[in-house]
């Protein structure tokens, strides 16, 4: 693996950069993608999320760019706007003050005003099929001196219906164009396309039996089906993540979940495909300066995007399949960082998991909650398991408190001195209530008290005057009366 940058061939301007940024040293897919990209060799690039695969492309193709030519020499398809928006924001970075111009050319904004920045001849584009070829139909795009495609999460692209739109894309370019696949998981139809339209590619794959980050932490709650939307919110008073994103599946639900989680006291914003470009870029805007705490998301966020910060995944909905729980955990633990995928399940989705991680060679740990911590299951102390532990410390004859009642004596407090003499009365026989009383009557008649010398009781008057003060103010009480 080399050392640095330099030993790469990196230009030095962009080792400046990249240095600015804070990154000095090369990973591991960037050392061996780079050579093989500067030769102009075609590569399938595969890595885990978080590894570096796109300064890993970009920095070659940006090196391969004449800036005193005015015709586009490379582009990079992406199946997202988001992602497009990110990978757009990485080579602003790299070329700022330069010379090179870029464009994003993205579905869903505004085709008269990419039309017109088109004039500025841009020499990088990064786009989604779609816009692509309608650009190209219109003869507002020419490709004819495109040196190097590359498609970033080139399982998605396909996976979206694109494989006719980028198939025509490249049929109107060059032979000898240089051809990138990337992502973090290659399916057999993607290296079957790569046969049909690469040209000996080279494979760059690191550590292929380590699909998900090492850095990552993948645990499991579980619940029922109603209670998923209280566990979740549970779980975010708990933990407190600065940042985190929540996944489901379905689109239609997004409004209700959001609803509900807001309701709960959340800070939560939604992004999901149907929403709108203005309302898609705000939110992310949003999200990125942390003005609130958990993003709700379709798979559409799951793909490319590097949001600084994020700690924690949460699974409201398992994903579909082990690939999308690959690209949803992929948005945290990047880079080496430590990160949480936390997945909420019902015991008939547990199923869904075992396949996980027989798939992706992982553990995903069963955990619960109790006062205030997350432990391991077998260290529950639910509400539940308490009540089930009483009942089994309980008598056979009933209940703690029944028989505790029956002896005068709560359960766990000492005997009282009068439940004691009851007690010793009762097992006496009455002898010691006869001994106490010699002078009682057979038929249970009090006698008549002996004069003494103690202080009478309280007068009939006396007791007449007590009636009625009750309930006057004090000064009223302490006035003497008349006898």
């Amino acid at each position: 693996m080399a050392a640095s940058f330099e030993e790469l061939q990196i230009d030095p301007l962009y080792v400046q950069k990249l240095e600015e940024s804070g990154l000095q040293q090369p990973t591991p897919i960037q050392s061996e993608a780079i050579p093989l990209l500067l030769q102009g060799k075609d590569v399938i690039l595969q890595s885990q999320t978080g590894t570096g695969k796109t300064l890993a492309y970009l920095l070659p193709a940006l090196q391969r760019i004449d800036p005193s030519q005015k015709q586009l020499q490379i582009m990079v398809l992406v199946p997202t706007r988001e992602l497009g928006i990110q990978i757009m924001h990485e080579i602003e970075k790299l070329t700022v003050g330069g010379l090179i111009r870029s464009q994003a050319l993205i579905g869903g904004a505004a085709t008269f005003r990419q039309i017109e920045k088109l004039r500025l001849h841009p020499h990088i584009v990064v786009g989604t099929p779609g816009r692509i070829q309608e650009l190209v139909k219109v003869r507002k795009l020419s490709l004819h001196h495109v040196l190097t495609v590359i498609v970033d999460e080139v399982d998605q692209v396909f996976e979206l219906g694109s494989m006719n739109e980028v198939q025509t894309i490249l049929g109107g370019m060059l032979k000898t164009k240089q051809l990138v696949f990337v992502s973090a998981t290659i399916p057999k139809p993607i290296h079957d396309a790569a046969s049909k339209w690469m040209q000996e590619p080279e494979v760059v794959r690191i550590n292929p039996e380590q699909i998900t980050a090492e850095s990552l932490e993948h645990i499991y709650f579980l619940c029922e089906e109603r209670e998923k939307i209280d566990t979740l919110r549970r779980l975010v008073r708990l933990i407190e993540p600065p940042s985190a994103i929540v996944f489901i599946n379905a689109t239609q639900d997004i409004a209700e979940v959001v609803g509900k989680l807001q309701y709960a006291g959340l800070s939560v914003e939604a992004l999901y495909g149907e929403a709108s470009k203005q309302d898609r870029a705000k939110v992310m805007g949003n999200f990125r300066e942390r003005k609130f705490q958990l993003l709700l998301a379709t798979d559409i966020a799951a793909r490319g995007l590097d949001i600084e910060g994020v700690t924690h995944v949460f699974h409201l909905d398992p994903p579909v399949n082990a690939e999308h729980y690959v690209h949803r955990v992929g948005r945290t633990g990047r880079m080496g960082r430590k990160g949480t995928a936390v997945s909420i399940i019902t015991r008939k989705e547990q199923f869904i998991l075992d396949k996980f991680e027989k798939a992706l060679g992982i553990t995903i740990a069963p955990k619960a909650m109790y006062e205030g911590r997350i432990v391991d299951p077998a260290d529950d102390r639910s509400a539940a398991a308490r009540r089930s532990r009483r009942a089994e410390a309980r008598p056979a004859g009933g209940s703690a408190r029944e028989s505790g009642d029956a002896a005068g004596v709560r359960p766990g407090a000492a005997p009282r001195a009068g439940a004691q003499g009851a007690a010793m009365r009762s097992a006496n026989g009455g002898a010691g209530r006869a001994a106490a009383k010699p002078g009682a009557a057979a038929g249970g008649a009090r006698p008549a008290a002996a004069p003494s010398g103690k202080a009478a009781g309280p007068s009939k008057a006396q007791l007449e005057r007590e009636r009625k003060n009750k309930g006057a103010p004090k000064w009223l009480k302490a006035k003497p009366q008349k006898e």
